[in-house]
């Protein structure tokens, strides 16, 4: 079975700690299941999440994630195949309110958008090396 790794950006609806908790607790009960490792970095005013599994259930959650209404504006950033894991000792690791990638002016000004693909998973690649 193909390992793919997909990063997506979406806007939060509804953030706070007690939202977030019951995403973390869920994903990290339903990925263990799925055989999924990733991370979300959450803040305010975006989630960053990178999936990486199988494809089918890999895919499966993608799809579940773009029609929750906990998120807005969801962007595929990328889904590429993938010879290892970057969190395979991670379900769902989290980076609650890190600001080191972009400020709140600069992802209100389109930073996700403009950021390449290879600068979203160079941010994925920091926060698994701080892991």
């Amino acid at each position: 079975m193909s390992l793919i790794q997909l990063i997506y950006a979406s806007t939060p609806f509804g953030f706070d700690n007690p939202t977030l908790n019951q995403i973390l607790s869920v994903a990290r009960r339903n990925n263990a299941h799925n055989q999924i490792t990733g991370a979300l970095i959450c803040r305010a005013d975006l989630y960053l999440q990178m999936l990486e599994g199988p494809r089918p259930a890999v895919t499966a959650q993608f799809h579940r994630i773009s029609g929750d209404d906990r998120h807005l504006d969801v962007v595929l950033i990328s889904c590429r195949d993938a010879q290892t894991r970057m969190f395979p000792q991670w379900h769902m690791k989290d980076d609650p309110a890190r600001s080191w990638m972009w400020t709140q002016e600069q992802i209100a000004a389109g930073a996700v958008d403009a950021a390449s693909e290879e600068d979203v998973r160079a941010v994925f690649a920091r926060l698994s090396s701080a892991a």
